[in-house]
């Protein structure tokens, strides 16, 4: 959370010339609300039930890029589904005071990150799971989320 995914993915689907889908925004459109309204409606079970369903449609989709919320992946389900379509994933890390101040910044309500303390929770208990993902990209502090999906687009992709 925080770490700049969806614009990495945008970012990366532009440089590799196809199409990209963010996990949030598909079940965001799909439900008529939020991500937070979702979950302070209907509660967190019930929106990890709605990632994984719009997770399955998004995999049979022409998407090439997924950026999936900061949840998505720490959910095996998700994982497996991933996993059996053969796709390569990306754990990309920074430090929890960058995602912080991200996260500070940002307009958007994130319910599981109402404080500090809750979104440093999440991010250690989620980085425990992320290093699952098959390549590992340490943002640094110089760079900005184009570099990144130019050092993905040559280290993975290599274009």
């Amino acid at each position: 959370m925080g770490v700049g995914k969806s614009t990495v993915a945008k970012h990366l689907a532009h440089l590799l010339d196809c199409p990209r889908v963010d996990l949030d925004t598909v079940i965001a459109q799909a439900e008529h609300r939020t991500i937070a309204e979702i979950i302070e409606q209907d509660g967190l079970e019930r929106f990890r039930a709605l990632e994984t369903e719009s997770l399955r449609r998004v995999l049979d989709s022409d998407a090439r890029i997924i950026a999936l919320g900061g949840g998505a992946w720490t959910i095996e389900e998700n994982r497996r589904l991933i996993r059996s379509r053969g796709l390569t994933t990306l754990w990309l890390e920074s430090t929890f005071e960058h995602c912080w101040l991200n996260i500070a910044a940002s307009k958007r309500v994130r319910p599981l990150a109402r404080s500090k303390t809750d979104a440093r929770r999440l991010f250690e208990e989620r980085q425990r799971v992320y290093c699952l993902a098959d390549w590992h990209f340490i943002i640094r502090p110089d760079q900005n989320s184009y570099d990144v999906a130019r050092q993905i687009a040559e280290e993975v992709f290599f274009v």
